[in-house]
């Protein structure tokens, strides 16, 4: 067990130590314009007018193709005083030359998604861009990275709030038992755990609505409950009307 630990370390090191490179890379260049590319995950494509758009794949499957340009994905991040001030993310089309802008050309996409929450970590102007840019990349899972930033008091509320919203998109049942975890820690934000129950009204009803109805059902909180029971009938479930027609035969005195 222990040599199978050491070896999963010394797989893993490199990966860390190439993050880093890229980020401090970045942040050397104190006051300018950085450009840099990678691979984007499949079913993410960029339009002529700069509009990215997520696709499962339903289209190909029908015989139709759009001419949205499938990749790269193109982050322009600029800095002032070390800090970054603005971040652009674009999918496909090709950078124009510009003075003072450096390059770095192509990177890896785990080297760019680590990176780009990186930004998110730091905060500033830009931080909350930062976060959809880490989603784009290819080969990562992202989602637990999200999480923890949600969860971070130390992040700017509006960043963790967009971390959760990136968590209620991702399509797998783990990114629904995270975002149950943030609704249910009552040392985060309210209003970061106000944007979780939204989270979880997005996603598929067999994984949301069971997860909203133990929250309006248990959770202590009274404003979080109240939100969770406002997603319920925002939902049109019958599992959601069974549970109003409870609440309402207690009569006025449930505390909800």
């Amino acid at each position: 067990m222990t040599r199978f630990i050491a070896g999963t370390i010394a797989i893993l090191l490199p990966c860390v130590a190439q993050a880093q490179g890229l980020e401090r890379e970045v942040f050397a260049k104190q006051d300018a314009t950085v450009r840099l590319s990678y691979a984007s995950r499949p079913g993410i494509c960029g339009g002529s007018n700069g509009n990215i758009t997520m696709s499962d794949g339903d289209d190909e499957r029908d015989g139709w193709a759009s001419d949205c340009e499938q990749g790269p994905v193109r982050v322009a991040i600029t800095l002032n005083h070390g800090i970054v001030t603005q971040l652009t993310t674009r999918v496909g089309g090709r950078w124009l030359p510009r003075n003072g802008v450096t390059d770095l050309g192509t990177v890896s996409a785990p080297e760019a998604s680590q990176l780009m929450l990186a930004i998110a970590r730091k905060g500033g102007k830009a931080a909350e861009d930062a976060i959809l840019p880490a989603m784009l990349a290819d080969s990562v899972t992202v989602w637990p990275d999200l999480i923890k930033l949600a969860k971070n008091p130390n992040v700017n509320t509006a960043v963790r709030k967009s971390a959760v919203f990136w968590v209620g998109q991702a399509a797998a049942n783990a990114a629904t038992a995270g975002l149950v975890e943030v609704v249910g820690d009552a040392a985060v934000n309210q209003d970061v755990r106000e944007a979780a129950v939204f989270a979880l009204s997005q996603r598929p009803h067999d994984e949301g609505v069971p997860a909203l109805l133990a929250t309006a059902r248990t959770d202590k909180d009274a404003k979080i409950r109240r939100s969770a029971i406002f997603w319920l009938g925002q939902s049109e479930d019958p599992r959601a009307l069974a549970y109003f027609e409870e609440v309402l035969a207690k009569g006025p005195t449930t505390s909800h």
